[in-house]
């Protein structure tokens, strides 16, 4: 049997989109809520393991480095982000925090929030977060 030139190209493009969608679904499944403290709240990325605490007016946030916990120290930004679903403004140190597959992470005001914006975020597209610092890692 042979297979002509047209219909080539629409079982490659039917491949392709059944593997985007598989993937993109894999995506919106791994957004889950982490562990405070093992997020550098300045680079905002999950690590495996336990960040540097740093307290700051009785409450706690997490660096990854000496720069992140001065700046976590110093600078009242670096201590507060916006949730995608109030818009309002969170406290780091109070947020629910979750992690995307690439370990970046998002802050939100409570459980609640985290929840209606898994249900109101297209599959695969979890989001983007402003970046919050010029902070780079050597």
């Amino acid at each position: 049997m042979r297979i002509n030139w047209a219909q080539s190209i629409v079982s490659t493009f039917l491949i392709v989109i059944g593997t985007f969608a598989f993937e993109t679904s894999q995506a919106a499944a791994s957004l889950t809520i982490v562990e405070n403290e093992k997020v550098c709240m300045v680079t905002n990325m999950l690590f495996p393991k336990k960040q540097i605490p740093v307290s700051h007016d009785g409450k706690t946030y997490y660096g990854c480095c000496e720069n992140c916990k001065e700046t976590l120290a110093t600078e009242s930004k670096a201590r507060t982000a916006i949730d995608p679903v109030s818009g309002k403004s969170v406290d780091k140190a109070k947020a629910v925090i979750a992690a995307r597959a690439d370990h970046s992470v998002i802050y939100f005001e409570n459980k609640k929030n985290f929840e209606a914006y898994l249900k109101s975020t297209p599959k695969g597209k979890p989001g983007e977060m402003p970046a919050e610092s010029g902070h780079a890692h050597h």
